[in-house]
This record gives C-alpha cells, sequence and structure tokens, in this order.
C-alpha cells in the first residue's frame, strides 16, 4: 500500500467527486438524447442544435467546477489523474455530438440519411449504458463496470461498421458495380454526408475511449 492510499484510507473522502462524473454522464445521454429527437424527425435540425448547444454548456459548467475542486482537494475517492481522465473523456462525448448536430446546421441536412440514424442510435444506446455505469463507482462495483466496458465496445464495432458501410456506398456509383444512391456524386452530397457521418462516428469512439478508462479503472481500484 503506497502513502497516497494510506493517507486516503484514514481521511474523509471527497465523494462528491462522483457527483461531477454522474452529472456529466447524464448530461451526455441527454445531448444523444436531444440528437435523437432530430433523427426521429421530432424535431428540426436547427432546435437539436440549441438544445444540444445548452446541454453542452452545462457540461462545461460541470467541468470547471470539478476542476476548482481538484485544484482545493488533497485527498480524492480515486486518483486526480483518473478523474481528470475520466471527466475529460465524458465531456468529449458531448463536445462531438454538439459537433454533429452544428454540422448538420451548417451544411444544410434537414433530414439525417439512415445511416445516420443508425450512428445516433448507437450514440444513444452507448451514452445510456454510461451513464448507468459511472455511478456504479461509488458503490465499488467494478465487476459490473468492466462488464459495461464490454458493452461499449460491442456497440463500436457495430457501429464502425455502419459508418464504413455508409462512406462506401457514398462513393460508390455504377461503375463499381454496386447499387447507385441517385445523389451521391453531387460533390456538395458527398462533403455534406460524409462530414456528419464522420462526427457520429467521433462521438461513438469517444464512448469507446470511456470503455477504456472504465476498464483500467476497475482493474486498478478492484
Amino acid at each position: 500500500m503506497g502513502i497516497q492510499d494510506v493517507i486516503r484510507f484514514f481521511l474523509p473522502k471527497e465523494e462528491h467527486f462522483y457527483d461531477f462524473l454522474e452529472q456529466q454522464a447524464k448530461a451526455a445521454h441527454a445531448g444523444a438524447m436531444a440528437i435523437a429527437r432530430f433523427a426521429r424527425n421530432e424535431t428540426s435540425a436547427q432546435d437539436a442544435r440549441e438544445a444540444v448547444q445548452k446541454i453542452e454548456h452545462e457540461g462545461d459548467k460541470i467541468v470547471h467546477e470539478m476542476e476548482e475542486a481538484l485544484a482545493t482537494t488533497f485527498v480524492t475517492p480515486i486518483d486526480r489523474e483518473d478523474l481528470q481522465k475520466l471527466s475529460a473523456e465524458l465531456d468529449n462525448v458531448l463536445d462531438l455530438t454538439n459537433g454533429a448536430i452544428r454540422a448538420c446546421v451548417m451544411l444544410g441536412v434537414s433530414r439525417p440519411t439512415d445511416a445516420m440514424k443508425r450512428l445516433i442510435e448507437y450514440i444513444v444506446q452507448c451514452t445510456e449504458r454510461i451513464d448507468n455505469a459511472i455511478p456504479r463507482l461509488r458503490k465499488h462495483e467494478y465487476s459490473l463496470i468492466v462488464a459495461t466496458a464490454r458493452e461499449l465496445r460491442t456497440l463500436e464495432k457495430e457501429a464502425d461498421n455502419v459508418y464504413r458501410e455508409a462512406i462506401s456506398e457514398l462513393f460508390r456509383d455504377d461503375s463499381a458495380g454496386g447499387p447507385f444512391r441517385e445523389g451521391a456524386q453531387d460533390a456538395r452530397v458527398l462533403i455534406r454526408e460524409k462530414t456528419v457521418l464522420e462526427d457520429l462516428e467521433n462521438a461513438i469512439d469517444a464512448c469507446d475511449s470511456i470503455a477504456d478508462a472504465l476498464a483500467n479503472l476497475a482493474i486498478k481500484n478492484g
């Protein structure tokens, strides 16, 4: 047992750091649900962007509060480097989700393609699992956290297949012997759809990074 572990054992733990992480996880899922309403044609891209932007600002506020708390706290419930890393990864998911819906507005995607809808649904599924997993940290339910990390990696692989097929279809034409989607060769369509698909895929990749962070935390503290 190292000196930091001994100190952590005897001094009271600052449990509110778990609160920060749980709030961030909820914000990430809320952002996913906001963009999902656009995917389900329940709201416009502009309205979804405003909703996600508001949540993203709330997420930034939580990050700043955690940074201030870390600067004035000697003993944390888990290593401060791990807290900072997980907080940054959670913030990244929300930022990238926000970036995706911003791209939809900026590039004029008034209705998402089927591939976009599927990727958005994967973001919803991933953030839901993250939202459920983060509270398990304070309960030290590390085996369940590891199980969630595995689920997140599986979802990321499935989403990656959707992304790759969608990009392939964008550049597929009659000469390739594949199904030609009318308008796919229009440079504006290519740029617009490729950009949004990449942003959505990046958000899912960020969820996969959280899977790694959670698994490492479970191994380190379990």
